[in-house]
């Protein structure tokens, strides 16, 4: 096929020798087959910020912290050159998450590199040698149904670990090759301790895939793994190797708001007092 306009510095560069075929068109990028030299590869291209249909990208920036506080000030600002650094920030953001998560025993495809929007990665394939099929296309045993979901919790669980949500996790971002589960699309990965919606995340991506074995195995629809993976990272007791249960006890102990609402009262005294102090004084000096 034609060569795509992106694709073809690559080319140009050697880093591509073929473009065989176009793999599919999502919210955020293109996906194309390649050749590159004896291997085939799969490369990511990303659309422009303007073109992107992904939602609420301010949630996922939250936390990422830039490595040049100019490039930082810039971005907070929203200059041409602000907007320029944060779309950078954001293709960049999945091959930092691929080879971190790969180091974290995630299965994920391996990186080759980004070069000016382009993400050269490996191409995940079935036993014949055809491109993997989505989570969302394959039917299963609900023996098999309970394995495969055991794998995702266990990856979700590493990812943690190691700081990072996906955000988007659901069976449109799951690849099953014949060795199970294979975590793809993070782009909109984010940072699990400097984001205020990891945890909402975190339980969103989980319900999500858990939902989806839940129809093969319809005792999954009654776990709780999100809240048992959540409180764990929260109580410090979560580590790569955990035995989850899928349950999780809800705190049924009220509140004491009472000595949390003195304090209010006691402050709101202070203040009153000390507004009364500088009347005082005021008028003293009048």
């Amino acid at each position: 096929m034609k060569s795509p306009k992106r694709i073809q510095p690559l080319i140009d560069e050697g880093q591509v020798d073929e473009v065989i075929c176009q793999l599919m068109s999502g919210k955020e990028a293109m996906v194309y087959m390649v050749r590159c030299g004896t291997e085939i590869r799969c490369a990511k291209v990303y659309k422009e910020a303007n073109k992107r249909s992904f939602k609420k990208a301010v949630e996922y920036r939250e936390g990422r912290k830039g490595r040049n506080s100019r490039r930082t000030r810039a971005m907070e600002k929203g200059s041409r050159f602000g907007r320029d650094q944060l779309e950078a920030a954001w293709q960049n953001a999945e091959v930092d998450a691929l080879y971190r998560l790969a180091n974290a025993g995630v299965r994920v495809p391996q990186p080759y590199g980004c070069f000016d929007g382009v993400l050269l990665m490996e191409l995940i394939t079935d036993e014949e040698g055809s491109v993997a099929p989505r989570l969302g296309d394959v039917s299963m045993t609900a023996e098999r149904a309970l394995e495969d979901h055991a794998v995702v919790m266990k990856y979700v669980t590493r990812m943690l670990c190691a700081g990072v949500v996906h955000g988007d996790l659901s069976e449109f971002n799951v690849l099953v090759d014949k060795s199970g589960p294979v975590i793809i699309d993070l782009p909109q990965a984010v940072d699990a301790a400097g984001n205020n919606n990891a945890q909402s995340m975190l339980e969103r991506d989980v319900n999500n895939i858990t939902a989806y074995y839940g129809q093969f195995a319809p005792e999954l629809l009654d776990s709780k793994y999100a809240k048992e993976i959540w409180s764990l990272y929260e109580d410090g007791e979560l580590h790569p190797e955990v035995e989850l249960t899928g349950c999780f006890e809800e705190s049924t102990e009220a509140v004491d708001v009472d000595p949390v609402m003195q304090e209010i009262k006691a402050a709101f005294a202070e203040e009153q007092e000390r507004q009364e102090r500088i009347r005082e004084g005021a008028a003293k000096s009048a």
